[in-house]
């Protein structure tokens, strides 16, 4: 009879081990200049320098399709800049001179140059201002990039 209590309890101690919650991992926060095309992932501390609307779009036929705004702000560190894509309601965090904290964030590539964005999964937020200075000279946005395919013989 002591045999089938202690398998019991076992099975108890299993099943509650695979409903724990695993726990959430520490992010490990990225500085501009180790970006490259093609990432994911990045956890960003940054000051947003500038912020320009490039497209709003409002639907008035529906209530509830709602209106598309781009814009194209301007953020770095103290390692440098690079161009941030705010999407809808982004763009109203993205306020000059605020600092923010970009989770998940990735690389898209837009005319050959390299666009930080967060989509769905990641998340934009805004956080006391950060001590540094943002090295203006060293924006990665400008380097342009040039898809090479690589034949293998």
């Amino acid at each position: 009879m002591a045999a089938t209590t202690t398998t019991t309890t076992s099975t108890v101690a299993e099943s509650e081990q695979s409903n724990a919650k695993p726990g959430l991992r520490k992010p490990v926060f990225t500085k501009v200049d180790q970006l490259k095309p093609g990432t994911s992932g990045h956890t960003l501390v940054v000051k947003v320098l500038t912020s320009t609307t490039v497209l709003q779009k409002g639907r008035s036929v529906s209530q509830h399709l709602r209106q598309t705004r781009i814009a194209e702000c301007l953020v770095g560190d103290e390692t440098g800049t690079i161009l941030f894509t705010a999407r809808n309601d982004q763009v109203d965090l993205m306020k000059p001179s605020s600092t923010v904290i970009l989770r998940n964030a990735k690389i898209d590539m837009f005319k050959g140059s390299m666009r930080l964005a967060v989509d769905k999964w990641g998340r934009v937020e805004v956080t006391e201002p950060a001590e540094f200075e943002v090295k203006e000279d060293n924006n990665l946005s400008l380097v342009e990039y040039e898809l090479v395919n690589v034949m293998e013989e």
